[in-house]
């Protein structure tokens, strides 16, 4: 499976909104990092423009880049009804091809788990490199791969509100240690138990340490990591790595 052929669930970028609707730890994460103001930051996988807008709104030049133009064309909306100039681009991360670097490139939302190889890993992390200032930060989440949670097939229920319908949707996720991909279907029905079809995702797992040998051999140093983005610290049952690496010269 490609990056590019693993978007299927970001269709609807208002039910995106919907459902993160009220989440702000990682924004409030990232104005806590913010280099000098005015200062132009980059905003990777950016979506809807939940972190770019706000980023934006504290005085910085933000760009905003994501593979998804119904995602971009959502926050090209939200951007201009808050008067916000920020630039949103349709570019794969890793070809970025930016007409400018940044001292700070975040990317949220665990998008990291979107580079599904090696190579794609690889790939972002140069491309990263090439638009961050000398010294500057990039910080990112991915969620930490807890073997007993990864170990068994797991498949569990939830309900939505849609179009003033109540919705059941049943979720299924297989992990696959070879690769360490966990594969995440989610079908959808209505109250009566009629389909209305199913989407789906896929993620790459990276273990702490073979997260720290990638990051080193791409030149960036690892400043900090935490469970979450509260800033807790990070122990073997944390939800999540959260990010800050510095750019090492040269």
């Amino acid at each position: 499976m490609k990056t590019t052929d693993n978007l299927e669930i970001y269709n609807d970028p208002l039910q995106y909104d919907r459902q993160y609707d009220g989440y702000d730890a990682d924004t409030r994460f990232i104005l806590g990092h913010l280099p000098p103001p005015g200062s132009a930051v980059i905003d990777l996988a950016c979506g809807t423009g939940r972190i770019s807008l706000p980023v934006a709104e504290a005085g910085y030049e933000v760009t905003g880049v994501d593979l998804h133009e119904g995602m971009l064309e959502r926050a090209r909306e939200k951007a201009a009804e808050q008067g916000l100039p920020v630039r949103f681009l349709q570019q794969d991360c890793r070809l970025l091809d930016l007409s400018v670097s940044a001292p700070l490139i975040v990317m949220a939302g665990n998008s990291f788990q979107h580079f599904l190889t090696n190579e794609d890993q690889d790939r972002m992390l140069e491309s990263v490199r090439r638009h961050l200032e000398p010294g500057g930060r990039f910080i990112f989440d991915t969620r930490n791969p807890v073997p007993s949670e990864l170990a068994e097939p797991d498949r569990y229920e939830e309900y939505a509100e849609a179009g003033g319908r109540r919705i059941q949707e049943v979720h299924t996720e297989t992990y696959e240690p070879v690769t360490q991909i966990l594969h995440c279907t989610t079908e959808r029905f209505a109250e009566d138990g009629t389909p209305l079809g199913q989407d789906g995702i896929s993620l790459r797992y990276t273990y702490p340490l073979e997260l720290e040998r990638l990051l080193r051999q791409h030149s960036f140093r690892l400043e900090n990591r935490y469970g979450d983005w509260s800033g807790r610290p990070f122990q073997a049952g944390s939800g999540q790595m959260v990010c800050v690496c510095r750019r090492d010269e040269p």
